[in-house]
């Protein structure tokens, strides 16, 4: 165990890190990360639905989630290659960079133009196209970026660098635009169905039993116990869980049984106090702990942690390298997914079918609207009890610990 926990700590968790600062990967997770905003705007849309299915007159809210959430490719067009420019510290073309992921993304979903009226699948802005928007987004801020040393004039040549900037982005651009009309619109391949029907496979395991538990149990603890960022698996993650869910909204519209369970309404449901499902830990600490320093922990860490935030428990308690509560971390990581996707299949809780992405409100209520049904809440109360058993003896066992190092630390003050 000693030579795994060195091996992780000198090896992996700092390649893992690396390969979340390459500058396409973290640009594809901040592109996500900005557009929660939006996507938030699509939850309370199905907040304010239910109030329509209790009073049948209130108006409909679907426009909230039509022009937040299912535009989400068009936002991720723009976004990754803007984002590809500033990590390689490019600002200047950034904006330019980002226009032409817009205009690129707009060509590839192949819209049609008829007497002035410009028509496209709905479907492709949303989820639906969110592959397509992340390759050719990547695509152009590697094109963009590799033109970056390309100076059409002089620095002494008295032109304005705003200027500048226009004419030395015209190549680049004007390569990548015609790449995409060769093959749109000479050679008419509909690379939205290519990309997609490329990377369905991968949608297709996340969504099997293997994939959901597998995945979440990297994401949520097995790599977050090595101080390694869920946010590293995000745009895995992203893609799999807002395919699914948008899967399910349109079988639900079509009176059709939903039934991807690997969504984010679902994954956080598991997150019982952030990722490890942490809460009963956190309790554990500000109330039962003996060892005065871990009192202290669970009482600061107690309120973040009834809000799903976890960061203050897991990096100061700490769990993170720490095989006395990673292990404990990583059980919980593997069983509470299990049982999850075992109760969503068999019917028991109903599957979501519309996009709920408040997270940090408490599980029993985010359960319960991401499901719409009480047995949301009730899966979330079941999943909490199994936590506390999972994490009580290995608690009991570190305060113990604890314990007798601060004895021992108060022994050698008294000595002195």
């Amino acid at each position: 165990m000693k030579k795994f926990m060195q091996w992780m700590s000198d090896v992996f968790a700092p390649k893992m890190n690396r390969a979340a600062r390459n500058p396409y990967v973290a640009a594809v997770q901040d592109a996500i990360l900005t557009t929660m905003p939006m996507i938030f705007i699509g939850t309370i849309g199905t907040i304010l639905d239910t109030i329509k299915e209790a009073f049948p007159s209130f108006p409909s809210c679907s426009g909230f989630a039509n022009f937040s959430f299912s535009l989400i490719s068009l936002f991720l067009a723009f976004l990754i290659p803007y984002s590809i420019m500033e990590k390689k510290h490019l600002r200047q073309t950034r904006r330019q960079a980002g226009l032409a992921g817009l205009a690129l993304f707009i060509m590839i979903i192949d819209p049609q133009i008829v007497d002035g009226i410009f028509s496209v699948s709905f479907k492709a802005l949303g989820s639906g196209g969110m592959i397509v928007a992340i390759v050719s987004g990547i695509f152009v801020g590697f094109v963009m970026s590799s033109f970056a040393k390309l100076h059409l004039f002089k620095e002494d040549s008295g032109i304005p660098d705003f200027v500048a900037v226009w004419f030395d982005t015209l190549i680049p651009i004007l390569l990548i635009m015609l790449i995409g009309w060769l093959l749109t619109s000479i050679f008419h391949l509909n690379l939205l169905e290519l990309i997609t029907n490329l990377f369905m496979p991968l949608v297709n395991l996340g969504e099997t039993f293997i994939g959901f538990v597998l995945i979440n149990f990297l994401a949520m603890a097995f790599l977050y116990s090595f101080g390694i960022s869920t946010w590293v698996l995000y745009p895995v993650m992203s893609v799999i869980a807002l395919t699914g869910i948008a899967a399910n909204e349109a079988a639900a519209a079509a009176g059709l049984a939903a039934t991807n369970i690997h969504v984010y309404e679902v994954t956080w449901i598991m997150s019982i106090g952030g990722g490890g499902a942490t809460l009963s830990l956190a309790i554990m600490l500000c109330f039962f702990a003996k060892s005065k320093r871990l009192r202290l922990m669970g009482k600061t860490c107690i309120v973040p942690s009834m809000f799903n935030i976890n960061e203050p428990l897991v990096y100061g308690t700490p769990i993170t390298f720490n095989p006395m509560l990673m292990v404990p971390m990583w059980i919980c990581g593997f069983i509470i997914p299990c049982i999850t996707w075992i109760t969503f299949k068999i019917g028991l809780v109903p599957i979501p079918t519309k996009v709920f992405e408040l997270w940090y409100l408490p599980k029993p209520i985010f359960a319960w609207f991401s499901t719409g049904s009480w047995k949301g809440a009730v899966l979330c109360l079941i999943l909490f009890a199994l936590s506390w058993i999972i994490y009580w003896p290995f608690f009991r066992a570190y305060d113990k610990q604890a314990c007798a190092e601060e004895a021992a630390h108060d022994h050698s003050h008294d000595e002195v």
